[in-house]
């Protein structure tokens, strides 16, 4: 019976990230990659759920007063639970098209400074939105499975994963972690520091999505060369005379603007190589260091790095699914990483 339960097996691994929701199906990857944003309806009290993903980051920063559209995840953790159990549930389904009768085994990756409240919060959001059994495992380890990295080996690896709400370092040894801190450093800190940038300096005031957009589209993590760099025209509203405006920034004053979290994930970085036993140390003077998640790909963050640490710093392959990927590969092979998944707390 197992292997006909395998077959039409359901189980899979959530990486229910602040910015982003991966699910990977066992047996098919990773199916599904959404932005974590919730459109509810407030009704007499009751909230009723217009729109999950894609089409709810529409809506951010776009609603009317009886519509509202929030992240349920703030930092890595669940910020408003009912809403990220809707949201989880709307996932499973989708993933789900046919009605199944068995309830899926769930693994979910946790910040590694999650605390036992928030960990439990996660656990039941999970096992309310219909899991039978929910398993959580540490981002950083899945990240660092999901880069490729021999986790399992006596050797020190070290990861960094920076998330939408956190930037995860990590020193990890025989399949477990040595040393990790997490800081609540990520993407959306970056956002911010654009957006209090172009109202200091600019006098223009621009939202989350633009702020977004500038920092895919031309962010960097130091000066360009030429002291300026590509430019971006980005609209937003005039903070002297209060109208909609247009302006131009470059890559120089996004530079300027990120400064601040950079220089926060550079020293936690900094901090994990100090807190790290010496013959580790000396593997990962062999082996670098690996970059996971979607800070990673902020540009030139690597050379940032290089230059403070002066390790050999490299991107995952697909940074922004490492986690995901990894927290699959934890659900395939879970006799091997039995000991990194915990399923009771």
């Amino acid at each position: 019976m197992a292997g006909f339960g395998g077959l039409f097996s359901s189980d899979m691994a959530i990486d229910l990230g602040t910015a982003n929701t991966l699910v990977y199906v066992k047996g098919r990857g990773v199916i599904l990659n959404e932005p974590s944003v919730v459109a509810y309806h407030s009704k007499n009290g009751r909230k009723e759920v217009l729109a999950v993903g894609e089409d709810a980051k529409l809506m951010l920063g776009r609603t009317p007063g009886s519509i509202e559209a929030i992240r349920p995840m703030r930092e890595g953790v669940i910020a408003d639970f009912d809403v990220a159990e809707e949201m989880i549930k709307h996932f499973i389904r989708k993933v789900h098209k046919r009605s199944t009768f068995t309830k899926p085994k769930i693994i979910v990756c946790v910040p590694h400074g999650a605390t036992p409240v928030e960990k439990r919060a996660i656990r039941q959001s999970v096992l309310g939105a219909g899991a039978r059994k929910a398993g959580l495992i540490a981002e950083p380890i899945a990240a660092a499975i999901g880069a490729g990295m021999p986790i399992t080996d006596p050797t020190g690896n070290m990861v960094v994963d920076i998330g939408g709400g956190t930037t995860e370092v990590a020193v990890l040894s025989l399949g477990d972690i040595v040393y990790a801190r997490s800081v609540r450093v990520g993407g959306d800190r970056m956002d911010e520091a654009l957006i209090s940038y172009l109202r200091r300096h600019l006098n223009i005031l621009v939202g989350e999505a633009t702020a977004e957009r500038i920092k895919t589209s031309i962010g960097t993590a130091r000066m360009p060369d030429d002291g300026r760099g590509a430019c971006l025209q980005i609209r937003g509203r005039d903070l002297l005379n209060g109208v909609p405006k247009e302006t131009e920034i470059s890559q120089a004053q996004v530079a300027e603007a990120l400064a601040e979290p950079v220089q926060a994930i550079c020293e936690a970085v900094m901090i994990a190589l100090e807190a790290t036993p010496p013959d580790l140390a000396a593997d990962i003077v062999d082996r670098g260091v690996m970059l996971t998640g979607g800070g990673a790909l902020l540009g030139d963050l690597d050379l940032a790095l290089r230059e403070q640490t002066g390790l050999a710093i490299s991107v995952a392959d697909e940074s922004l699914n490492c986690v995901a990927l990894g927290t699959g590969k934890a659900l395939e092979y879970e006799k091997q990483l039995r000991h990194v998944i915990d399923y009771d707390s």
